[in-house]
């Protein structure tokens, strides 16, 4: 896929002065549900609303969405309000009826990204439209997996393209229903900047407390909007009650919230950053360098235990150091995800390395 200015095109043509929101319930519950929302979010900065019509769930037995008839006030509240309609899609009939009734956005949800062949067949239905096609990531953090889905649409003619950033799935207990792993939607943000970049984060946090501050670091990374689920009365929604919020609450934070611009515009301002960043580049090269001498000592101790035929890994002395390298992290300041992800891939390189020795 291209680099294109053309795949921004769309999100330039909505005349926004702010980032796009796109608000709306996790499901289309009733009309008076649908339509209730609708007019209190009218007159905020959600330009469109968003509600699932078709909900895959993880278990059966679960409410899975009204269906088509929930297309019907969609369509109701399109034409009370003036806003634009979105809900996701994961076939070809649904696009079929979603564009039938004026669904004026689309996006692809991540159990759909995850699988090519679900994706060929929605790009295939969606081919030549103007409609905007909006891809969440994959449930896993795979990158080359979600430009593959964004290439598929690009190739099947729809230039209207975004992507969403959800989070990712993990078995580890974390306070995220979704990990962030911010770096994904960074690297694909260098590759493309061109094609917008929407945070959902009510996936991300699975709890309505931690929106705000996922929104915040959203925009503090220039992504270009925000689909948060929104529910007059979240406690008793009937699907996700945990991440939903009410209008109310979505409006003030879009008082509250921060629009940082992209670079400074003066001289002072570039002189701190300059020597600040200065700073960095020597604490990096040392960071190599320690790491670097790191492993020559575990390519001894590879040696060590090769001579005396014994296995590569050692449990305890493991979590003895996990155990104390995250209290020490606490102390400086640094969080306990944070110790775990950087002492984990320099465990695994250790590993890495004296199994070399081993087999040398």
């Amino acid at each position: 896929m291209e680099n294109k200015k053309e795949l921004r095109g769309w999100l330039d043509n909505y005349n926004l002065d702010h980032p796009l929101v796109i608000a709306g319930p996790c499901s289309a519950e009733t009309e008076d549900q649908v339509l209730t929302i609708a007019h209190q979010l009218k007159n905020s900065d959600a330009t469109v609303l968003r509600a699932g019509i078709w909900k895959p769930r993880t278990r059966p037995g679960n409410f899975e969405g009204v269906g088509a008839l929930g297309l019907k006030w969609l369509q109701r509240a399109k034409e009370e309000t003036g806003m634009k309609i979105a809900t996701e899609v994961a076939n070809p009939h649904h696009v079929e009826l979603a564009l039938n009734h004026g669904v004026d956005v689309l996006w692809i949800g991540a159990r759909s990204t995850v699988s090519p062949f679900i994706v060929q067949d929605i790009a295939d239905a969606c081919k030549g439209i103007d409609n905007p096609v909006l891809i969440k990531n994959p449930i896993n953090p795979d990158l080359s997996l979600w430009l593959g889905a964004v290439e598929r649409f690009y190739t099947a003619d729809v230039k209207n393209l975004g992507v969403i950033h959800r989070g990712f799935s993990t078995y580890q207990k974390t306070k995220y229903r979704n990990i962030p792993e911010w770096q994904i939607p960074i690297d694909l943000q260098n590759r493309f900047p061109d094609l917008p970049l929407i945070l959902d984060p009510s996936h991300i946090a699975g709890r309505r407390d931690l929106i705000f501050d996922l929104s915040q670091t959203a925009l503090d990374l220039n992504f270009d909007g925000l689909i948060v689920e929104t529910h007059y009365d979240p406690d008793n929604a009937w699907s996700d009650a945990k991440q939903q919020i009410e209008p109310k609450t979505l409006i003030q934070y879009m008082k509250d919230l921060k629009i940082r611009k992209e670079v400074g515009d003066n001289e002072a301002y570039e002189k701190a950053l300059s020597e600040l960043r200065a700073q960095i580049d020597v604490i990096d090269h040392k960071l190599i360098d320690v790491l670097s001498n790191r492993m020559k000592i575990s390519d001894e101790i590879g040696k060590v235990k090769a001579k005396q035929n014994v296995a590569i890994l050692q449990s305890k002395r493991w979590n003895e150091i996990l155990g104390k390298m995250i209290l020490e992290g606490e102390e400086h300041g640094l969080s306990e995800e944070f110790i775990l992800r950087i002492f984990k891939a320099i465990h695994q390189e250790s590993i890495n390395h004296q199994k070399k020795v081993a087999r040398s």
